[in-house]
């Protein structure tokens, strides 16, 4: 294998001595095994075996083996370790032990969705936005509620302390081949938003995972908390995952000719039709739906061109940069597999010439918008919709659907129940998301 071969002299020549394998559960919280570097070739050709009945939402102790194989092309070395017995990282697919694919890997979804609309003549861009709070900790190092700062939208220093901690991250993701575009101060206090370029599927949801495991180490080295939960603060603008989607035809982004371009707007038409049932995979928290209808969040399903108050706006764009961007889902959310259900829904307006609505022009939060869908208002609301929706259980493998549903429904009820939810949900996620 001329990939294992080669990866194996780097390994060597930057004294690598550890390798993580990197996997997401079905929620899509990152998970590692470490195997030392000369394990790799038995991980390429017999995988690596875990517990999965140890992980929520993957399988059950009479069937609990799972075993890791490696993406080779994922290969990076980790900046933050030591470099003298360097430690790599590499993504991996989950398989079952007589080799079929584990129908709870998100990429493995996400790359059956995309092989799907490929073997149309259809590819894709993706590119996530996505925001974070900056946390102060306290003398034991462990993360508080006091931002570390009180800078507002696009700040700059001294009010905005946080350019030094985005720039030690941007370098960092630059070493481990990601690409961030942009970076800036976001609205709330001490929040900060980063961009990573547009990719492929896969590729652009592995920058993702890259870009939450760079800022909690990075942030942590700085001696601060970094925060994915959609809303940390009561009374703050909440985290959102802006995800950017360009629809490709023979290699031309067809969203560059939007407004008269057929497939593109069934596209869009396609995502408009499902967002609602997909919702409980891109906001999958209690405290997701306290984001919406507030600080240039959705709450209704519409679209148009430069309104930043709707659910999908189409910049003024050309080129490779044309595109629509969703504004409704969160960073808590499991990114393979809510891209999957993108491009199945996206694809489905394709296949069907879906008719896309009349563009919103005006300002969700002041207009009326009675006549517009609104989007769920609670946890318990999505999985109510998901558990009714003949889309998802036709493009999701039933065990992960009926796992997945379970748990967002027994959280719900947690949250509703609680005497104080905030407290529970910061009880509960804070440390973890």
């Amino acid at each position: 294998m001329p990939q294992l071969t080669k990866l194996m002299e780097m390994i060597e020549d930057h004294d690598v001595k550890f390798i993580r394998l990197v996997f997401c559960d079905i929620f899509g919280i990152p998970k590692n095994i470490a195997i030392m570097a000369d394990r790799l070739p038995q991980a390429v050709e017999k995988g690596i075996s875990f517990d999965a009945s140890a992980i929520s939402g993957f399988s059950n102790v009479e069937e609990s083996d799972l075993f890791l194989f490696p993406d080779l092309s994922t290969f990076a070395l980790l900046p933050w370790r030591p470099s003298e017995g360097c430690v790599a990282r590499l993504f991996c697919h989950i398989r079952y032990p007589d080799g079929r694919p584990f129908e709870g890997d998100g990429r493995y979804l996400l790359q059956a969705a995309q092989e799907k609309a490929q073997a149309d003549g259809y590819g894709f861009l993706v590119g996530p936005e996505c925001e974070f709070y900056l946390f102060e900790t306290d003398e034991k190092g462990a993360p508080t509620l006091t931002p570390f700062d009180k800078a507002g939208y696009l700040d700059v220093a001294p009010m905005d302390k946080g350019e030094n901690v985005r720039r030690d991250i941007c370098l960092t993701l630059e070493e481990m081949g990601v690409h961030p575009e942009r970076s800036h101060h976001e609205h709330g206090p001490g929040q900060n938003e980063i961009d990573i370029r547009c990719a492929s599927p896969m590729r652009a949801v592995d920058d993702f995972i890259t870009l939450h495991t760079v800022v909690k180490a990075v942030s942590e080295q700085n001696g601060l908390f970094a925060s994915f939960l959609p809303k940390p603060l009561p009374d703050e603008s909440g985290n959102g995952l802006h995800i950017n989607l360009s629809l490709l035809k023979s290699g031309e982004n067809l969203f560059a000719k939007f407004d008269t371009d057929a497939d593109a707007r069934a596209f869009l038409a396609g995502i408009l039709r499902r967002i609602v049932e997909i919702t409980v995979f891109a906001n999958p928290l209690p405290g997701s739906y306290l984001r919406f209808g507030k600080c240039e969040a959705p709450c209704v399903v519409n679209w148009s061109k430069q309104n930043r108050s709707t659910l999908v706006r189409v910049p003024a764009a050309t080129g490779s940069d044309a595109r629509m961007e969703l504004r409704s889902p969160d960073p808590s959310c499991n990114l393979y597999l809510l891209t999957a259900l993108l491009l199945h829904a996206g694809m489905e307006g394709v296949a069907e010439g879906l008719t896309l609505s009349e563009a919103f022009d005006g300002n969700v939060y002041v207009n009326d918008v009675a006549g517009f869908e609104a989007l769920p208002d609670s946890l318990q609301s999505a999985v109510e919709l998901a558990k009714n929706s003949a889309f998802l259980k036709r493009v999701l493998p039933e065990k992960l659907l009926c796992n997945y549903l379970r748990d967002k429904e027994r959280e719900a009820a947690d949250f509703t129940a609680s005497k104080d939810p905030h407290a529970y949900e910061m009880a509960r996620y804070f440390e973890r998301i």
